[in-house]
């Protein structure tokens, strides 16, 4: 059975971090659904890109994932941390040890805006971490602390994918190949933990 992973999105949302973490996880088999958390599945991205979500929110109150994926975008974590519905959502899959994917400025606004960092270490866009006493900063491109992953921004968001789809799948091969195939020689599996 595949791997499936929640892109959860509010207006505002940073399409490439969203649209390049859903290519490299598809490509690698994991069963991507696109959730709008706000009121109507059509979302306007952060440069005004009109999306059409798999669906709502709400619809998924007693729905499993195995990974949350929250794009970053100024607008779109605003409104993404000032959802009750979304931090309860997160909430519940961290407790379930389900993997928190967060990029650029989620981490800091959704995450520890919300006291959902509980002390783990994370990445994040700018000095947005300076803002939040909850989770420990680190200045990386992408850090693994439990069930988080973070990505710094935009700039990183292939290896903020494939980190996510390895540690889902397991599939090292798979996820170079993949790598390989999109003539994409940053990133590797080998030497990762």
């Amino acid at each position: 059975m595949s791997k499936r992973a929640a892109l959860l999105l509010a207006p505002g949302f940073e399409e490439a971090e969203a649209f390049i973490t859903l290519d490299i996880l598809s490509r690698l088999g994991i069963q991507v659904t696109t959730v709008a958390c706000h009121a109507q599945n059509q979302v306007i991205s952060y440069h005004g890109v009109v999306t059409v979500a798999d669906v709502l929110l709400e619809a998924l109150s007693t729905t499993w994932f195995d990974a949350i994926v929250i794009p970053g975008g100024p607008e779109g974590t605003v409104n993404l941390a000032a959802s009750l519905a979304v931090s309860a959502f997160i909430q519940r899959h961290d407790e379930a040890n389900k993997i928190i994917a967060p990029i650029c400025s989620a981490a800091a606004r959704v995450l520890a805006g919300n006291q959902l960092l509980k002390g783990r270490r994370y990445t994040c866009s700018g000095e947005l971490w300076m803002q939040h006493s909850d989770g420990e900063y680190v200045m990386k491109d992408v850090v693994e602390d439990g069930n988080l992953i973070s990505g710094r921004g935009l700039g990183v968001a292939f290896d903020f994918a494939f980190q996510l789809a390895l540690k889902l799948t397991g599939k090292a091969g798979a996820a170079d190949f993949q790598a390989e195939h999109i003539y994409y020689d940053r990133w590797r599996s080998q030497g990762l933990k």
